[in-house]
């Protein structure tokens, strides 16, 4: 019989009704790989609760106005089944799994389904195209904690990124390309592109995380194959906390746009793959309102890839390439870490060690 693989897909995971929008809030402000400070270990379990207490109920409303819930687990089911019918028909004895971070279905909950099901191999492929300490590392660092707890004693490989994969790309340029036929007969040069990807703390870049580099790097490219005439600018949203942040914010982005005179933006979720609470909410409802008050007379959001065709087919490359091990995926980082930064070699991005 051929090899048994079993792929399991990372994401973050949401709320999947009001009421359990307080225990997400504090598993995610729980996780050390975020919340990192010195004492952290004696004050997160506070901070958490504190946190998830004042912010439960706001958060809860937003919720409630995109339907009650995040969409997440629906949509990445629906990528994880396209993955899956891709790699059958590739050949592949696979089975697709989903570990969400910060709610069900669990990485714990993964690790046993795995376990009941039996499998040869397995392959880690992160829902995040860019690669941070937030997002990979701490799926990674988890997936790793539950496999001891539970013995899972099976080859494991972690696919780290892919901000630049072809089919990744060519699926964000025709998600823009259809979004723009919105804007009608505007020329092009009358469009802003404005791409948003979720903000990290500077602390994270400033110790090495290659998360700016690649979501640069993504822009990069897909300006480059897009070919439009518009301008375009990368900012940052979903700012937590006093620290300082990458930016521009999102909404600065926005304000100053506006008092510019320019009248018609395309706001392009540049690191969600997946259609969630700050696409359908922070940018499609808060950030539609504050253009709106600002004057702007047309503003859309490019849809998250979601199942897109393109972007399975970048998954399932993925997935084949590494199990061929076709090609290295540190050699383009490190390339592309030499080539758009004078930044040191980062330390956190597995394919660098």
């Amino acid at each position: 019989m051929s090899e048994r693989l079993a792929v399991v897909l990372f994401q973050l995971g949401g709320p999947d009704s009001v009421e359990a929008v307080k225990p997400f809030l504090l598993n995610l402000f729980r996780d050390a790989d975020i919340i990192d400070f010195p004492g952290a270990f004696l004050a997160r379990g506070l901070l958490a609760r504190t946190i998830a207490h004042f912010r439960s109920k706001p958060i809860g409303e937003h919720y409630r106005e995109i339907g009650g819930k995040s969409p997440i687990l629906e949509l990445t089911q629906r990528q994880a089944d396209a993955l899956e019918s891709s790699l059958t028909s590739s050949g592949m004895n696979a089975r697709v799994f989903i570990a969400m971070r910060y709610w069900h279905p669990l990485t714990d909950e993964a690790v046993r389904a795995i376990k009941r099901a039996g499998a040869d191999r397995i392959i880690l492929l992160p829902l995040y195209p860019q690669y941070s300490r937030a997002t990979t590392f701490s799926s990674a660092n988890e997936w790793n904690r539950r496999v001891r707890e539970h013995g899972l004693d099976i080859p494991a490989q972690l696919i780290c990124c892919y901000p630049n994969h072809p089919q990744l790309i060519e699926a964000f340029v025709e998600n823009i390309n259809t979004t723009m036929r919105r804007f009608g007969a505007v020329a092009e040069e009358e469009i802003d592109l404005i791409f948003s990807a979720h903000g990290v703390p500077v602390e994270f870049i400033e110790k090495g995380d290659p998360y700016q580099l690649q979501i640069e790097e993504t822009v990069r490219q897909v300006m480059q194959r897009g070919g439009w005439k518009s301008p375009h600018i990368l900012c940052y949203q979903s700012k937590v906390g006093p620290q300082l942040w990458l930016g521009p914010g999102l909404t600065e982005t926005v304000k100053r746009l506006a008092s510019e005179g320019r009248k018609r933006m395309l706001v392009i979720p540049i690191a969600f793959v997946t259609e969630h609470i700050e696409t359908l909410h922070e940018i499609n409802i808060e950030e539609r309102e504050h253009a709106n008050e600002l004057g702007v007379e047309q503003f859309e959001m490019m849809p998250a890839l979601n199942d897109h065709p393109k972007f399975i087919q970048c998954l399932t490359d993925l997935v084949l390439a590494r199990i061929n091990q076709r090609g290295t995926q540190a050699s383009k980082c490190v390339r592309l870490w030499k080539e758009y930064s004078s930044r040191p070699k980062p330390t956190l991005c597995p394919w660098y060690v």
